[in-house]
């Protein structure tokens, strides 16, 4: 049941507005590519920023949602955007953050070419970029790059080492340094992750590596699959689907967990189908104006995720 078809521009673009959650989550704005992390007791979520009248993935900026209780989604502005960073054109696409000392340090991808890292001193930012140049780039030596080089993930195993993963067609990856803005060694090339695209997530569970992502198993369509390891740099297994292809075409996800419970969050176009009229012509733009939604993820006794079947709005 579609609880509205038409959302003002003023709703969609009032900052700070609280909804609750009843997928998809964030409804004062188009959102997609959600990176979820706890800090403390609080979830955030930084996902890409999807523009109101966009007819491509031209996003500028991003912003940082956050809760404490799963329904009320807070969206704390824009934390970071394409205006600040002097080497970046354009392509504000699909981030990550993490915490390491007190600061949080805010991955994100530019041109198509480069992996860029910020920094704050607050979850929300604002952030500002340290280095004044990409962290990593698609002509870093050992990158390989077939297609763009987007997507950044971060990592930190148990034993402190953190992990920088990348790459679209091929994961790439590399150990970074305790400053979280250089890294050391060379870059190496993940086995095990068939049907990849892109999009890859890393977490860890009951002492198992997990390496999720963006993929198609042949069956068409964009559906969230996952692999399994021992060591967290592979070589992976491949093991099947999470979630199966949605309205906007692509997908891009995120795992957490969070007060005793796994969530895996992604993105639909659910909300531009309601906002936009059948009759309009912007109706064939949905996949460009997507929006974040979360599901409960639940696993298997040996260590295997179980599918997750969601209804979404149908085109």
């Amino acid at each position: 049941m579609k609880i509205f078809k038409i959302v003002s521009v003023i709703q969609i673009l009032f900052v700070g507005y609280i909804g609750l959650a009843q997928n998809p989550i964030i409804k004062t704005a188009y959102s997609a590519d959600p990176s979820a992390r706890v800090f403390k007791n609080t979830l955030y979520i930084y996902p890409s920023h999807d523009r109101d009248n966009a007819k491509w993935w031209d996003m500028e900026d991003w912003h940082v949602y956050s809760t404490t209780d799963m329904e009320k989604f807070t969206d704390h502005g824009v934390a970071f955007s394409l205006k600040e960073i002097p080497w970046a054109t354009k392509y504000a696409w699909a981030p990550d953050c993490i915490e390491r000392n007190g600061k949080y340090y805010f991955y994100f991808p530019t041109d198509q070419d480069h992996i860029g890292v910020a920094v704050s001193d607050k979850p929300y930012g604002p952030f500002k970029d340290p280095l004044g140049k990409p962290l990593l780039s698609r002509t870093s030596k050992g990158v390989v790059a077939n297609r763009d080089f987007i997507d950044p993930n971060v990592f930190i195993d148990d034993d402190g080492q953190a992990y920088l993963f990348a790459g679209q067609l091929a994961v790439n990856a590399v150990k970074l340094n305790k400053d979280m803005i250089s890294y050391s060694g060379d870059v190496k090339i993940i086995e095990g992750t068939d049907h990849f695209f892109e999009a890859v997530w890393v977490h860890k569970y009951n002492g198992k590596y997990y390496m999720s992502y963006s993929g198609k198993d042949g069956d068409g369509g964009d559906k969230i699959l996952y692999a399994m390891a021992d060591n967290v740099l592979g070589p992976y297994t491949y093991k099947g689907e999470i979630l199966g292809p949605v309205n906007s075409g692509t997908n891009h996800h995120s795992i957490v967990k969070y007060k005793g419970k796994w969530y895996l969050f992604y993105h639909t176009a659910d909300l531009a189908l309601q906002n936009i009229p059948e009759t309009s012509e912007d109706r064939k733009y949905v996949q460009w104006r997507r929006s974040v939604c979360f599901q409960e993820l639940h696993y298997n006794k040996d260590g295997t995720i179980q599918t997750i079947k969601t209804a979404v709005v149908k085109e």
